[in-house]
């Protein structure tokens, strides 16, 4: 398959492309650098294939649509799939400047879609959204037939409004599309403003770790393998419109995560306590009993193992 990857290089999108060039896919690669972290670590993310000979990068921005069309019309005509991956990320953040995330998010995935259904035959579009999506849910574990209408972040409410807006390219158009709703996703290459990778970079430094509220907040932590197994999957099997959780089934109180970077790292924390943040949700919890269904996904890698990894690829990568 030709494959469009937004985001492509990104913590999520190179691990996917990475994946997908294993399997003899081509993709055509896209990103902007946006420079919410330092693009150094993106460019290292596009090391391992930059050159291989079935991916092609370009550096263009989603909101940008004459750029996008211009590059889309001389090499996406033929693509069998988006894998739309880009996006800006982050519940704080998004409260900070909810403008640029509605332009990121929202009128970057309408330009894609456009594209996808006015200037190509129909290919398949599998769009990342996000577990944030279902707010401070008291049902749990959050299924994909639990109403999202209550959102308590900007971004969170950018994600909801994305999927809303393919919904209505699929009735229109008829458009193949396949929302996914990732659970905090880490591994080798995690953005460095979360929590797991900062708390493990200032632990490895002697340094303190700022944690938000009593520690029992809790998140459903899903490894980046788990995670690209199961957007694989949807691109080979979208159709109609679905929105399928990717997580764990296993939410991991905050306290915990921190107690299990420091038997990782043999090092105790020197935890800094401070008010809980505005726009973060209590707990995630993903039934994923649809992606078991529909995509045949599996999770394997248990959390203590995902730990174990990226601490060893921090410090290859840092040290």
């Amino acid at each position: 398959m030709r494959i469009l990857v937004t985001g492509a290089a990104g913590f999520i999108g190179s691990h996917l492309c990475e994946r997908l060039l294993a399997q003899g896919h081509q993709i055509i690669g896209l990103d902007n650098f946006d420079p919410f972290y330092d693009d150094q670590m993106k460019r290292a993310n596009l090391k391992s294939f930059l050159h291989d000979k079935n991916f092609e990068f370009f550096q263009t921005d989603i909101r940008a649509a004459d750029d996008l069309r211009e590059m889309w019309n001389n090499k996406c005509k033929d693509i069998d799939a988006v894998a739309h991956i880009a996006a800006k990320a982050g519940v704080r953040p998004s409260i900070e400047d909810p403008v640029g995330y509605e332009q990121a998010n929202i009128l970057g995935t309408l330009n894609l879609l456009n594209l996808a259904v006015k200037n190509a035959s129909v290919p398949k579009f599998i769009f990342a959204s996000s577990s944030s999506v279902y707010g401070n849910n008291p049902k749990l574990p959050f299924s994909e037939a639990d109403h999202a209408d209550n959102p308590i972040s900007p971004y969170a409410a950018t994600k909801r409004a994305a999927e809303l807006m393919a919904h209505a390219y699929h009735k229109i158009y008829g458009l193949p599309v396949t929302a996914l709703r990732y659970f905090t996703v880490f591994g080798p290459r995690q953005r460095p403003d979360l929590a797991i990778h900062k708390f493990t970079a200032n632990i490895l430094r002697h340094e303190p770790i700022e944690v938000f509220g009593a520690g029992d907040s809790a998140r459903d932590y899903t490894y980046i393998s788990d995670v690209i197994d199961g957007t694989v999957a949807a691109i080979e099997r979208c159709e109609g419109f679905e929105i399928i959780n990717l997580g764990s089934e296993t939410p991991i109180p905050l306290d915990e995560m921190i107690k299990t970077i420091e038997q990782v790292t043999k090092r105790n924390a020197n935890i800094k306590r401070l008010p809980q943040q505005p726009g973060d949700v209590q707990q995630t919890y993903a039934d994923i009993k649809k992606a078991k269904r529909l995509l045949g996904y599996e999770p394997k890698v248990k959390f203590k193992r995902g730990i174990e990894i990226f601490v060893e690829w921090w410090k290859n990568s840092f040290q």
